[in-house]
């Protein structure tokens, strides 16, 4: 996977820029998205490939990526990536990984220090990784101000009161305790349910089913609308088809249903879709046809 540049986009009364920590094939397509059939991605390949989908290779292509919201006066950070230096043994890609994000997000305009919340939509490795950094040997907030805001949900099924995601993989305990954990040590994490208002622009809401605490994040200014889904979607093929869960969808009934509600929302409202891992353009507009759900644009900017 490989570097690719910040971008920023405008909407309302909030300036959104993409940080780009990496880009690239990340797995087949259709082990990502299992029940994805070869015809809907050959049928849709004049747009997939590049940016979404390597044909050749059969390789779905994502982006590793923080998004750095400015909305009133106040610096919000939407995930924070993968981190460097982390035991991720099984995960090539994350296993014990190097790169400048911190650089990169300086290049954007913001110190650890301006950073007023994080934002983790859910408690996974690529969510959570820059939570953190290390400062000789021990793990420690990297943004020294900031209010991480974590799903209760994920807090208790990823942690030590869920036996780390029920012990079933060694990495959920590994990126609880280097990425999780040093926040609720250093007074600094808040735990949501339900919902969560961040400003009158900005509020999280629940979205379970690829994790118990997956969370969209909705923007609201002015006659402007967004919906940061996180994990909701890997994959444009799974708004044509949002019966397909990605493979790190935990309850495959209640993921599929909430994306289905998700876009259905999306399209109600004319909110910009803006999923974690999308490469190209990051976000798109989405519409509703005979029940079906279709791309209708793809944002410029990001």
């Amino acid at each position: 996977m490989t570097n690719d540049t910040t971008q920023t986009l405008v909407l309302g009364d909030v300036e959104i820029t993409r940080v780009i920590e990496a880009k690239g094939p990340f797995a087949a397509a259709r082990d990502l998205v299992p029940q994805s059939g070869d015809g809907l991605w050959k049928e849709n390949e004049d747009w997939l490939a590049p940016d979404h989908w390597q044909p050749d290779a059969d390789l779905a292509v994502l982006a590793l990526q923080t998004w750095v919201l400015r909305s009133g006066g106040r610096t919000v950070l939407v995930d924070t990536g993968v981190g460097n230096g982390r035991e991720r043994p099984g995960s090539p890609l994350f296993h014990r990984r190097e790169g400048d994000f911190m650089e990169r997000l300086a290049a954007a305009g913001v110190r650890p220090e301006d950073v007023d919340v994080v934002v983790n939509t859910h408690v996974h490795a690529d969510h959570v990784g820059w939570n953190t950094v290390d400062a000789d040997g021990t793990w420690v907030p990297a943004f020294p101000n900031a209010r991480y805001l974590i799903p209760a949900a994920d807090d208790a099924y990823f942690g030590p009161r869920g036996g780390y995601g029920n012990g079933a993989r060694e990495m959920d305990r590994l990126v609880y305790e280097d990425s999780v954990a040093p926040v609720h040590r250093s007074g600094q994490a808040v735990l949501w349910e339900g919902a969560h208002r961040i400003d009158g622009r900005l509020v999280l809401e629940a979205a379970p089913g690829h994790t118990p605490g997956s969370s969209v994040l909705r923007l609201e200014s002015g006659t402007d609308r967004a919906v940061f889904v996180g994990d909701l979607l890997h994959s444009p093929v799974q708004v044509l088809q949002p019966s397909c869960n990605s493979c790190f969808c935990m309850d495959a009934d209640q993921a599929a249903d909430t994306r289905r509600r998700i876009l259905g929302r999306a399209a109600e409202h004319r909110e910009l879709v803006v999923p974690a891992h999308f490469g190209g353009s990051g976000a798109f507009e989405v519409r509703a046809e005979g029940g079906r759900f279709t791309i209708g644009g793809w944002a410029s900017g990001i």
